[in-house]
């Protein structure tokens, strides 16, 4: 078909939702800054002209849909004078698409009518996005608040209500906080740069300010001393030797810091100090106990809707496979919600100024600050993907802070199979926000600043953002991303645990040549990891039993040692249900080895891995919270590496040294537990 029987339009241009399609006589130009009404035209063109591949807009053979934001430009020889047929094949496709559709604009004339207003519609929509969205949004937001007061009108006084409005002012503190931060970020970052720096960098400003700083830690530190001495050693003596393990764990580190001359104490003495003061708050404040608990069984209510999805794939009996199909999906359904809160962009939110107050805070650069920050949220491969900004140019030590982090804390993920387990949410939460300063503490005293950062304070905006381009595909790449997630943990579970069984069997056979009975990996660890179960504040008897799940957090997953704690938790109240019920007395249960025996009047009951005190299950709670293993070690590396490969050397040669540090940061955590904790 010749173009001299069928002549193009001499200027044509087609507009569908911000994709511009324009055909010119000298140029073939596509503009496209998202998908709409344009590329389905396109792929409808593409079934109606058989001789036309709308996929083919360049040499690579990139799909509509997929262009790049931007103007794609492509000579059109084909209109010149000479009309050689010398053109490539995707001129060839493109003048020939223009054809047929100059001849179809032709004989359609409804058709093409209805295109030119559609494209006069969204041209207008275009024009006033920002006003039509404002507006909206702006709509959107008073209905709600309208619908709030008149909640609070209707009905006020009891927990929903209290739910609905604590929800509501948090959402609008992070509306109002976003608004700031888009509208005011960049004239309070001049503010800074061009007032505030220079007046704060005088010698006489410097001075006061080093002296406040002084007067500050001195404060604070008379502050814990005598809280401690007060409320502590007078009425619950024992404790102290949790105190005492803190001591122990700062001495440690700094004998083994990596240049001790290098250590600046300013972290460090922040750090355990807002580690101090959160707990104080969550563990001895009734206001601060009942809020997390308060925030603990919502998220304990949330993660129950994963039941649906699980029962209707697995059927009614799903729970009776616990493990598999009743806290699998709970990893589903929090990697889900947490994907759709960061295209939202309230995690990255949080996270950044989370960031800056430990920031602020501890002295820490922007990249080790959100990193703690960030792990309260995201798992230890996930965090890297946002501060992939960072990464070429961190310090050494900057670069021990993120791996330590990753280490000390879980992930949002996964914090929703521990307390489908049986494990108390509020307690897992706070040691979720505990570790945070923690292992930034440990870090810096393990593997001080040796070189000079180059990164500055103006840096905490330099997360990166979510990919996704709508929320179903937010929902749909964290249910996705989950499926790796939920295999890993599967065929770890599987492996260790048979790797134990096995390990064990082999010791009990050793044991038994010389007449040792029992003598398996867990008789081993409960004595070798002893100290630290003491130190950390465990009650005495129970010390070996949190020293063998320390153990096996640490030489297999902390899945297998929380799902063993959950465990012990149930025994527990189950026997002291028992003891309530028929006024039973200790006569009527005894241990055996390490299991727990009772007789309910028919048939002796057996609970396997017997029982601890409430005081030692919260220090363990605490103290098993974060991925420090042995087989983490390996996925971090892999992660980071493929990041940055440059820097893989640097990450093998620190990444033990993170994991002890990151272990000991779950230690100081559960050690400021057993300080405080009173019952």
């Amino acid at each position: 078909m010749s173009t001299s029987e069928n002549p193009p339009l001499q200027s044509e241009t087609y507009i569908g939702n911000n994709n511009v399609m324009l055909f010119a006589p000298g140029k073939i130009s596509i503009t496209s800054e998202g998908s709409g009404i344009f590329t389905i035209l396109c792929r409808k063109m593409a079934v109606e002209l058989k001789s036309v591949k709308a996929s083919s807009v360049n040499s690579n053979g990139s799909d509509f849909d997929r262009i790049p934001v931007g103007q794609l430009s492509y000579p059109n020889e084909a209109f010149q004078s000479d009309r050689n047929d010398a053109d490539s094949s995707v001129t060839n496709e493109k003048v020939h698409m223009e054809f047929e559709m100059s001849h179809d604009s032709n004989s359609d004339c409804c058709s093409r009518q209805t295109l030119q207003i559609q494209s006069a519609v969204y041209t207008c929509l275009r024009k006033n996005n920002r006003v039509i969205k404002l507006v909206f949004k702006s709509v959107l937001l008073l209905a709600y608040l309208s619908y709030v007061a008149y909640a609070m009108y209707f009905k006020f006084g009891g927990e929903p209500e209290w739910r609905l409005l604590i929800c509501s002012v948090f959402g609008l503190m992070m509306i109002i906080g976003f608004w700031f931060s888009n509208n005011f970020e960049n004239n309070i970052k001049s503010w800074k740069r061009d007032r505030l720096v220079p007046c704060c960098s005088s010698s006489s400003t410097e001075r006061v300010m080093f002296h406040l700083k002084w007067m500050l830690k001195v404060a604070v530190f008379i502050f814990i001393v005598v809280y401690v001495i007060v409320n502590i050693a007078v009425d619950h003596p024992e404790n102290l030797i949790a105190a005492a393990g803190v001591a122990l764990y700062i001495l440690i580190f700094y004998v083994t810091s990596v240049n001790p001359a290098q250590v600046d104490w300013h972290p460090v003495f922040w750090g355990l100090a807002l580690q101090f003061i959160f707990a104080l708050i969550t563990l001895e404040t009734q206001w601060g106990y009942e809020a997390f608990k308060w925030v603990g069984d919502r998220v304990t209510e949330f993660l129950v809707y994963s039941d649906v999805g699980a029962e209707f794939v697995f059927g009614t009996v799903f729970a009776e496979h616990l493990f598999a199909f009743k806290v699998m999906p709970v990893v589903v359904f929090m990697a889900t919600i947490i994907s759709i809160l960061y295209y939202l962009g309230v995690i990255p939110f949080l996270i950044k100024h989370a960031g800056r107050f430990l920031g602020f805070c501890m002295g820490t650069r922007p990249a080790e600050s959100l990193s703690a920050a960030g792990n309260i949220f995201l798992g230890m491969t996930d965090l890297p993907l946002m501060l992939r900004p960072f990464l070429k140019d961190l310090t050494n030590s900057e670069l021990h802070a993120i791996l330590t982090g990753g280490f000390a804390t879980i992930a949002g993920s996964v914090l929703g199979a521990y307390i489908s387990f049986g494990v108390p949410a509020n307690h897992l939460l706070t040691a979720s926000v505990m570790s945070a300063p923690a292992a930034l503490a440990l870090s810096k005293l393990s593997y001080p600043e040796l070189d000079r950062s180059k990164s500055s304070t103006t840096d905490y905006s330099k997360i990166a953002k979510s990919s996704d381009r709508n929320i179903f595909d937010a929902a749909t790449h964290g249910a996705t991303v989950s499926a790796k997630l939920v295999a890993a943990i599967v065929v770890n579970v599987i492996a260790f645990l048979s790797l134990l069984e096995f390990v064990n069997v082999t010791l009990i056979w050793f044991g038994e040549r010389v007449g040792v009975e029992d003598f398996t990996l867990e008789f081993m660890c409960s004595y070798l990891f002893y100290p630290i179960a003491y130190f950390m504040g465990a009650d005495v008897p129970d010390c070996r039993q949190v020293a063998t799940l320390v153990a096996k957090k640490t030489f297999t997953n902390e899945y297998i040692a929380y799902f063993d704690l959950a465990k012990i938790i149930n025994n527990r109240k189950e026997l002291t249900k028992f003891i309530a019920k028929d006024n039973s007395s200790s006569s009527n249960w005894w241990w055996n080895n390490n299991d727990v025996i009772y007789n309910n009047g028919t048939q002796n009951i057996t609970l396997e891995l017997g029982i601890m005190s409430d005081k030692s299950e919260v220090v363990a709670t605490y103290a098993l919270c974060g991925f420090a293993n042995f087989g983490s070690m390996g996925i971090l590396l892999g992660a980071l590496s493929a990041l940055v490969p440059s820097r893989e050397g640097d990450i093998t040669g620190m990444i033990l040294r993170a994991m002890i540090t990151g272990n000991a940061a779950c230690f100081l955590t559960g050690s400021i537990a057993g300080l405080l904790y009173k019952g």
